[in-house]
């Protein structure tokens, strides 16, 4: 059984997208060509899924401020 994308032929995505503060997007499936935000249904940030990097780049902005 195939989706609808893959009936018609479109570039798309099965894998869920997370994006992340500090680093490049990453896809959570193995197959998937690039983590570019439009062939994806399902995007989440990075703390959803446990990464920290947003908590450090949030220090390091109040860092700057305080300076």
């Amino acid at each position: 059984m195939e989706c609808r994308e893959c009936q018609a032929g479109l570039e798309h995505c099965h894998g869920t997208l997370i994006r992340h503060w500090l680093h490049r997007s990453e896809c959570t499936d193995e197959d998937c060509t690039g983590p570019e935000l439009l062939p994806h249904a399902f995007v989440v940030d990075c703390d959803a899924v446990g990464c920290e990097c947003t908590h450090i780049a949030t220090a390091d902005a109040s860092a700057a401020v305080a300076i």
